[in-house]
């Protein structure tokens, strides 16, 4: 209840990113004043990751692997502070046209109609969530008053009962638990994926490069989990070292296979999380 109805996603660490072992062996050698490189190689890491992990963490003389560890542990937290708990003009807005009996999605409508600039754009289901989890406290709890459905809290419809959360996607990881510098388009080797389907039953995967945008168009023959994560393994693999760092994906069955994709490259694995209706 406490969620909103909402099921939050258990914390997990992805398997690429650094361990506490790594991080101690990482101090160790930084303390016996070995490269950075050196270290990478000792680690079977690249070297942009060793760099960026001891630059953001107080530089080579004042690394300290628990302190780095218990940052990065922190950094990863999600959700963060919402459009709605930010913007007082914004949430002024919604409250109005909530007390008006609009629907969360008029509200969206308008706002996108009303406003250009994309600051005053929020979605019907940020509307929803931040009605209905009481934690976030962006809008008051009694506001749910206004709503036509009289619920008590969020929940999905009718037809996530018959298949599991998320779809053909088992033991993905959130979008949530990606690093700060994936949402910052700070460093090179992030991508987001897509399947474009076209006419006679022909598809192509797209790869984008977050920072930099670069595209990379992958044909494949079926849209198939096995066939596609073939591809994608194949295309990865062309990558130079330290550009293959990450690969965000909705939640499409394409991706059924993600666990091999991931396993093969070394790649770390984010889905969008599922909609709510």
């Amino acid at each position: 209840m406490r969620a909103g109805g909402i099921k939050p996603v258990p914390r997990k660490r992805a398997a690429r990113h650094l361990s506490l072992e790594e991080r101690e062996e990482i101090s160790r050698r930084l303390v016996a004043r070995e490269s950075i490189r050196g270290i990478a190689r000792a680690l079977g890491r690249p070297a942009s990751t060793v760099s960026r992990e001891v630059n953001r963490n107080d530089g080579r003389f004042r690394y300290r692997a628990v302190h780095a560890d218990r940052r990065a542990w922190q950094r990863g937290i999600r959700p963060k502070a919402r459009k709605l708990d930010l913007d007082k003009t914004l949430r002024a807005h919604v409250v109005e046209k909530l007390g008006l009996y609009w629907s969360p999605q008029q509200i969206a409508g308008w706002l996108r109609e009303t406003f250009a600039e994309p600051a005053m754009h929020v979605s019907h289901e940020s509307i929803y969530r931040s009605l209905f989890v009481q934690a976030r406290g962006s809008l008051k709890k009694e506001l749910t008053t206004y709503l036509r459905r009289r619920r008590s809290v969020r929940r999905p419809g009718v037809t996530s009962k018959k298949r599991p959360l998320g779809g053909a996607i088992q033991d993905g990881i959130s979008i949530r638990e990606r690093p700060a510098e994936v949402e910052d388009r700070a460093v090179p080797g992030h991508w987001e994926g897509d399947l474009l389907c076209g006419k006679k039953g022909t598809q192509i995967v797209t790869l984008v490069e977050r920072m930099t945008r670069f595209v990379i168009l992958v044909k494949v023959d079926t849209a198939e989990p096995e066939h596609v994560a073939d591809k994608l393994i194949e295309a990865i693999k062309t990558l130079p070292k330290g550009l293959e760092d990450s690969l965000t994906w909705d939640r499409g069955r394409e991706t059924a296979n993600h666990e091999k994709v991931a396993f093969e490259t070394k790649m770390d694995i984010y889905f969008c999380d599922p909609r709510s209706p």
